[in-house]
Order: structure tokens, then sequence, then C-alpha cells
């Protein structure tokens, strides 16, 4: 909990300084971050702005989504635990602003985190509606029922594709273009389970029923049909394992070399 304030402080007091060097942002990171009194109220009302529209007013989701919040703390937890996963592992991130604001990675998994808790509150069409809209926003799509870990850095979003019953664990990397889709039509699970450490790079299709082991690396391009055993490296269409893995958690060093 420490390390959670100390982020939200941090985020405060970098949005102050970010505000004063550009003027024309100024109210911006006012809105968003330094007029409000903590995290969840400063996400909330991040994501309402984002989201709404003349139908569903931002006023309204905002409140709603505090209300989530509140009642969900772990929401909050993972989604600080989320922008640290990009400070540490995206050179491009140089403060803790930039994911909050400006990544359409970070925003699209908050959107689902919340859009998942109104899935298991019988409120099935306000989730989609969210999906929706962050698929149009994003250029993603993450289903409400997907489970999500926390710790996740999805670089970009582009192209993303995170079916009804795919389950990703804590600490896992997923870049622009992957996707952990279905095979065939069948009820029940369908998609994917990704352990804790992975990194599944750009392009890679994970299909099916399968899992992707702990620490494991899964290279660009790949398509995955099979499940992929622990510490290991797979590549290729079909994916086959490459190497083994001395780097126990890919998803963090974010090296995208197969020939280990």
């Amino acid at each position: 909990m420490n390390n959670s304030l100390s982020i939200w402080k941090k985020l405060h007091y970098q949005a102050f300084e970010l505000a004063q060097a550009e003027p024309m942002l100024f109210r911006h990171y006012h809105q968003h971050i330094i007029n409000h009194e903590n995290f969840a109220s400063a996400l909330a009302c991040h994501l309402a702005v984002q989201l709404g529209n003349e139908s569903v007013s931002s006023s309204t989701l905002e409140s709603l989504f505090l209300s989530i919040l509140t009642k969900h703390s772990d929401i909050i937890e993972s989604a600080l635990q989320d922008m640290e996963a990009y400070y540490q592992r995206d050179p491009a991130c140089d403060n803790y602003c930039r994911p909050f604001l400006f990544f359409k990675g970070f925003l699209a998994i908050q959107a689902q985190r919340l859009a998942h808790a109104l899935w298991h509150s019988d409120r099935r069409s306000l989730a989609r509606y969210i999906q929706h809209k962050v698929s149009l926003l994003c250029c993603c799509d993450i289903h409400p029922a997907a489970q999500l870990g926390s710790g996740l850095m999805v670089d970009h979003a582009t192209g993303l594709v995170i079916g009804e019953t795919a389950k990703v664990g804590n600490n896992v990397s997923l870049l622009h273009g992957v996707t952990l889709g279905g095979s065939g039509n069948n009820v029940g699970k369908r998609h994917p389970t990704i352990g804790d450490d992975v990194m599944i790079s750009a392009g890679a299709k994970v299909l099916g029923s399968i899992s992707v082991g702990k620490g494991s690396k899964v290279g660009a391009g790949s398509v995955v049909l099979n499940t992929v055993p622990a510490h290991v490296t797979v590549a290729g269409v079909p994916a086959k394992i490459v190497g083994r893995l001395s780097d126990k958690t890919p998803s963090l060093s974010m090296d995208q070399d197969i020939s280990y």
C-alpha cells in the first residue's frame, strides 16, 4: 500500500510539473490528475472522459467507475502495478503521466477491468458498451469476461485481441498485434491461459484452449497451437521450442532475441 501511495504522489507531482511546462495542457493535467485527491478518483474521471458520449454521459460513467473502484480495491492496485510495469519496462515511458494519460494499452486494460466487474454484476450490456468504445478508441478488442492479472504491460495495443475465456497471469508483457484467440466454435474454455512473467512479441497468435508456461517467450509473428512449457522460447509457424531461457522473467527484460 505504501508503494501504491508513492506512485500516486509521483504521478500527481509529475502532472503538476508537466502542466507548468506546457501551458496548452494545463487544464488537461488539472482535470485528469491534479484536481483529484486520490488515484481512484483520477482514474475514474480519466476513463469516463474517454468513454463517454452524448448518450452515455461522462459524469454518469465517472460516478459508476468510482463506485466500482471503491468496492474493488484490487482494481486500483492492479492499475498502479500496470503503470509501474510501463515505467520499468518501456524506455519511452519517462514518467507516470505517460501511460496514465497517453498510452492506449494502459487505457484499454483499465477499462476492461471495470467492464469485467460489470460483467460479473449482471450488467453485461454496459460491459459490452465499454468493450465497443475501447475497440474504436484504442484499435484493440478485449472481451469483458477475460481474466487479466496485474503488472501488465500492453505495448502500443494496436491489433491486440483477447478472447472471452482467456486468462492472463501477472507481470505479462504483450506487444501490438498479439491475439489470444479461440479455435473452433466449441463452448466452454476455448482461449489460451498465459502464465506469469510471459512475454508475447509483436504479431504472435496463441490459439485455442492451450497454455503458455510461466516465464516463457513467444517470438514475433509466431502461431502457437500447442501448449508451451515453462521457461522456453518458442517461435515459428507453427511455433516450436527454439531455446530454453536462463532469464526467468522475459516479460521484464523485454529481450526480443529468440536464439536462447
